[in-house]
């Protein structure tokens, strides 16, 4: 696929002409051609945008809701598109990219409700005869960055959110994923959507530093969002603090999976195999690290280890599958050296093993402990461990013995136990008798620690995405005392 830049309302190339190709992943052909942008590009679309948000930040919220909804039905009808795209470019499952159109588009929709919802509230004065007011006004241009695991999904949720607060955007794409993102762009764009209202970067992965930098050090840009690595997290915190430029970071996780020793066994497995092997575990949200209580860990751990053997693996672009491609070859060694380090150290395979190509079987590794690789880092694929304890006290100390904090899930029958424990894991989100992996646009969702700051989502986006003014009118004489 052919992908462009848009910049003010016109699809362009890049200004040098240079260009940059993302193979798929299972045999390396040709899946996309997209544009190498460079700084002067990024910042021709900063200047779009900036101009644009002078008349867009006064439009009205009927005008902003009805465009977004429209953008939620043309995404929608772009399903096939995306789902193709996303296969060949990411190696994703054809059920994976369903999720991400149904909830990006949801997304939108969300976002089209929240026009109205952009307020403030009177507050109190000591001043006699002050009217004294709390407004949320748009910020001005914001730069959203999005990544490749769930591309629909985290494009929009970029974007969303800013557009109905009445800011601009830039979606700088990822270079793995430039024309699953270019369809989002086109979705948004055939919605109606101003000239500079969106524009849409992308750039060889060589220059993310120097496009990145030039955007976020322009004046008109106010916020910037980033879903991605907590590595790559920390490079774009430095640039933004450099410039004093707020940002939400949504970055890696280590999502722990508590069995206490009372949980329907039956419901937990359910929740593991979906937590841990959705999008062969390519999710910030994925389960990553299993803690089962020592006293029903035998029977949890061979039916999960079933479950996960029977999952289906193969090429989505042949048939419906379960695991699709992980996204390169990088991801195969990386979680073939945790296996190995696990084994190599005591740690009992229960399913699946390494490969050695990018359709990895689910893996399960048993009596992981703390000297292993696995139970500290992130492995962002289908190889999980699992860790046995001895009562809550364990469990909690292990959930948090990382340095991440997105998501977790606890599963017990007595709820007001499970709960208590749930409050005590050092996570931004937490599900009891649920899955790691939940998603709704209305919620607050991001992290704590080395998983981010700030949060998407409902009345926290809002509040990420608009500045806070304090405005007062004075009503009667005011004297002074000079």
């Amino acid at each position: 696929m052919k992908v462009s830049l848009l910049i003010n309302g016109e699809k362009a190339q890049a200004a040098s002409g240079a260009v940059f190709e993302r193979r798929n992943p299972l045999d390396g052909r040709v899946a996309a051609v997209a544009p190498a942008a460079g700084p002067d590009d990024a910042l021709a679309a900063v200047e779009a945008a900036a101009a644009a948000f002078k008349s867009w930040s006064a439009t009205g919220p009927g005008e902003r809701r009805a465009l977004l909804l429209k953008a939620s039905q043309a995404l929608a009808a772009k399903s096939g598109e995306l789902a193709a795209a996303m296969a060949a470019e990411t190696g994703a499952a054809a059920a994976w990219a369903g999720f991400n159109v149904a909830l990006a588009a949801n997304i939108l929709a969300e976002a089209a409700s929240m026009t109205t919802r952009i307020g403030g509230e009177v507050l109190p004065s000591d001043v006699p005869g002050s009217l004294a007011m709390a407004l949320r006004q748009p910020a001005g241009v914001v730069l959203g960055i999005a990544p490749w695991n769930a591309p629909v999904i985290l494009a929009v949720r970029a974007i969303a959110a800013p557009l109905a607060c009445g800011n601009t955007v830039v979606l700088k794409g990822s270079e793995i994923c430039p024309a699953t993102q270019a369809l989002v762009v086109d979705a948004l764009h055939a919605a109606g959507l101003p000239r500079g209202v969106l524009n849409y970067i992308t750039h060889a992965p060589a220059d993310a530093a120097a496009v990145v930098h030039a955007m976020v050090s322009h004046p008109a840009v106010r916020r910037v969002n980033f879903t991605g690595s907590t590595a790559v997290g920390r490079k774009i915190a430095a640039v933004c603090a450099d410039y004093l430029k707020p940002a939400v970071l949504e970055l890696g996780g280590k999502a722990p999976f508590i069995v206490l020793d009372d949980a329907d066994v039956d419901a937990a497995v359910d929740a593991a195999v979906f937590g841990a092997y959705a999008n062969s575990g390519q999710i910030c949200m994925s389960t990553e690290r299993i803690i089962v209580d020592r006293r029903i860990a035998d029977d949890f751990v061979g039916r999960l280890a079933a479950r996960a053997t029977s999952l289906s693996l193969g090429d989505p672009r042949h048939g419906d599958v379960v695991l699709g491609s992980v996204v390169d070859m990088g991801a195969v060694r990386s979680c073939n050296a945790l296996i190995d380090d696990a084994l190599e150290k005591g740690a009992r395979l229960v399913a699946g093993g390494k490969a050695d190509s990018t359709l990895m079987p689910a893996t399960l590794l048993d009596h992981v402990t703390a000297d292993m690789r696995i139970y500290h880092e992130e492995a962002f694929g289908p190889v999980k461990g699992i860790v046995r304890v001895d009562g809550v006290e364990e469990a909690v100390a292990c959930a948090n013995d990382n340095e991440y904090g997105l998501s977790a899930a606890v599963f017990g029958r007595d709820v007001a136990r499970a709960i208590n424990v749930a409050r005590r894991i050092e996570s931004g989100i937490c599900h009891v008798n649920g899955p790691t992996v939940q998603d709704e646009p209305q919620m607050p969702f991001g992290g704590v620690k080395h998983s981010g700051m700030g949060r998407f989502g409902g009345q926290a986006g809002i509040d990420a995405f608009t500045d806070l003014r304090w405005v007062s009118v004075q009503t009667t004489p005011r004297g002074y005392p000079f």
